[in-house]
């Protein structure tokens, strides 16, 4: 990466942020612009990888660590059943180029996208 991400310089305390968990790789956040009730983002410590894509093919552990976290956070801010989001690429919806998943929870029931 160019330049140092966003996600980085919060971890780093450089950007105010609230880190409501952490592993030895990743760590997460309140998104701040929730999209649901729960919205969080589980993002790894590294920014090697600019995508999941990136990441399951670099690092398939740490792809499981985060969705271990994921878990793990709906357990403790929703009632266990979550929806993990990896936007891959700007036309995806992908605006900071550090992979993150979002962790939806809460008040989905109306928008399902189907099983």
């Amino acid at each position: 990466m160019s330049e140092t991400s966003i996600f980085t310089r919060i971890y780093a305390g450089e950007i105010p942020s609230e880190i409501i968990a952490e592993t030895e790789n990743a760590f997460a956040i309140r998104d701040i612009h929730p999209q649901a009730p729960v919205h969080l983002l589980v993002i790894p410590k590294t920014e090697e990888y600019r995508n999941v894509v990136e990441l399951a093919a670099g690092d398939p552990d740490l792809l499981g660590e985060l969705i271990g976290l994921a878990n793990t956070l709906a357990a403790e801010h929703a009632d266990g059943d979550f929806r993990l989001i990896f936007n891959t690429g700007p036309h995806a919806g992908q605006t900071v180029f550090h992979v993150h998943a979002h962790v939806l929870a809460g008040g989905l029931e109306e928008k399902t996208l189907g099983a």
